[in-house]
Parts: structure tokens; sequence; C-alpha cells
């Protein structure tokens, strides 16, 4: 099946697709699952309205067709056992800063698969942006300097001033996000393993430029990463329940919009396994911390047969 198969439409010029008609599911027929991930390749990011039939179990067991889902490393699952991972935010589910998740890891996710549980009235909007149009977007010069740079990425940041954070979202910050800190040394530019593009990987778990002093990777970052996040490059999605996402997690940023005051909102987000980034140069990513890489190490050879898989 292809693409054209598939009842899409596009929703922003450069990134994000809606697919109607389908009902998600861990029993899609092979043909059907194929053509969805042509498009997610293509469209970075997928819509499908309506997967009220979705419930917690299902959504886990669909996420199994895209390889193998991992739990958050140091959030722990929605229900105590899964890899269900429920952002809520009454309990500080609130990640309004442009990030690709989980990019402290190793081998960071591949996929992430979101469902809308409850929602405000109005606002708590989602964007997405193309990382890769992005890198496409440099002028040449630039291009070859972010082909050279390198990042330390790590999930022990200064929450409290990027989120105007409670006292009490400040003590879960410390007690569970960084109950294990994680240091990992990535490209800024990445090779996409299935489809060569070159990505951008930057986001707020992004500490400094390795090699830069404290105002030149200030300067270099939101310089690259402004080009993520211009209009031309980003897709606005207006969640109902029952709505489900789907993104290439190598190939985008995201950000959730934080405007919805103490309205309820609820979404739950399953993630595959992914594989080391590799840099133009060939040269892959690195772990820093020794807690860390054994646990990634692990998890990058234990995804390997899923994600062949999945491609």
């Amino acid at each position: 099946m292809s693409e054209s198969s598939l009842d899409l439409h596009q929703v922003a010029g450069r990134i994000g697709a809606e697919i109607r008609g389908i009902q998600l599911s861990s029993t899609l027929d092979p043909a059907t699952f194929g053509a969805i991930k042509k498009s997610l390749l293509k469209h970075k990011v997928l819509f499908f309205r309506g997967q009220h039939h979705l419930d917690d179990a299902g959504q886990e067991a669909f996420a199994h067709l895209w390889g193998r889902p991992i739990a958050h490393p140091t959030v722990p699952a929605h229900d105590g056992t899964g890899y269900m991972l429920e952002l809520d935010s009454t309990r500080g589910g609130r990640a309004n800063s442009w990030h690709t998740d989980v990019t402290f890891e190793l081998a960071y996710p591949q996929v992430s698969i979101l469902r809308a549980v409850t929602l405000p009235q109005a606002g708590g909007d989602t964007v997405w942006g193309n990382t890769a149009h992005a890198y496409l977007d440099l002028p040449p010069a630039l291009q070859q300097l972010a082909d050279g740079l390198w990042a330390l990425h790590t999930n022990d940041y200064d929450y409290a001033a990027r989120f105007n954070a409670t006292d009490a979202g400040l003590k879960r910050y410390r007690e569970v996000f960084t109950s294990t800190v994680y240091e990992t040394e990535h490209p800024v530019v990445r090779v996409h393993p299935e489809t060569g593009e070159r990505t951008l990987v930057l986001g707020h778990f992004v500490k400094k430029l390795l090699g830069c002093g404290a105002a030149d990777s200030e300067h270099l970052l939101a310089l690259l990463s402004n080009y993520v996040t211009r209009l031309e490059n980003t897709v606005r999605w207006r969640w109902s329940a029952g709505d489900v996402a789907i993104w290439d997690n190598r190939a985008t940023q995201h950000y959730a919009i934080n405007d919805y005051g103490d309205q309820h909102r609820v979404v739950r987000r399953v993630t595959i396994a992914g594989d080391v980034p590799v840099g133009v140069d060939g040269r892959r990513s690195l772990s820093r911390d020794k807690r860390s890489r054994e646990h990634e190490t692990a998890t990058a050879v234990a995804s390997a047969p899923a994600i062949a898989e999945a491609s």
C-alpha cells in the first residue's frame, strides 16, 4: 500500500499530515502500517482524530508495531509497570519548551506516540518543528559549521528558571526527573538512519556546545534553534479528546503550549527505542556517565532487532 492509498491531508506546508479513516490498533495489516510509516518519514508528524477505542493497553499494543516500547529512564510509568508516561498538568506535566524527547540518553527514542485523554476547553495545543528542513534552511556556511559541532545533553538543567517552577514542581523535578543524572554528547547534526536526511539535534536538554565558551555556545545555539522554530518549519495541532499524534523523534522538536491556566490537561505517551546517532563524519554519540552508559548500551543492543523489524 502506498501513501496515495491513505486518506491523508497535509496540515502545514513543510511538516504534519492528518490521516483519516483508520482505527489504530495492534492488528493493523502490514500494508497499511507500512504506508503509515512511509508517511511518517515524509511528514515527520501524523495526526489521527477520534481514536476513542484506544485505552492505555491498546496504545501500548499499537506501539509494538513500531519497535520496542521503552519506559522513561527516571519518571515512573503511569501504571507503575508498563511504558506509559502520563503528562498531567496538575502534577507538573507542562513541557512548554522546545525539545526532542529524552535526548539526554544515548539511544534516545526514535518515535513517540501521544494520546489526548483530558483537555482544556481552550488552549493546550502542541507545536512541532521540522529539524530536517531547518538544516536545509541554513546557509551553506552555517551548515558546514553545524556539521562539525557537538553538544552536551543532560536531564540536569536549570528547571526553575526554564519553567518558572513552583516549589512543589522543583521538588518533584529534583526527586524524580534527576534521580539519575544522564550526560550524553551528541552531534548537532545527525544523519537520519532511514531517510539519510541531516537533522539538527537541539532542544532544552542541551547544556552547552563542546569546545565553545559559554557566550559563544549560547549565541550559536540560539541561532541554530531559530531555524527549527521559525513558523515556516512548524505545525500546530488543536487537540480533541481521543486524538493521537505520532512523530519521528529523530527529525522533530515539539512544544506543548502552556496557555490554559488551571484547566486540566492529561496526555499519555509511549516511546519506541531508538538508535545511537551518527554524525556527518561517521562518529557516534557518546555517554559520559558510567551508570547511564551501561543502561543505554544494554538498551541499544536489546532494541536492535526491533529497529530492524520496523525498518
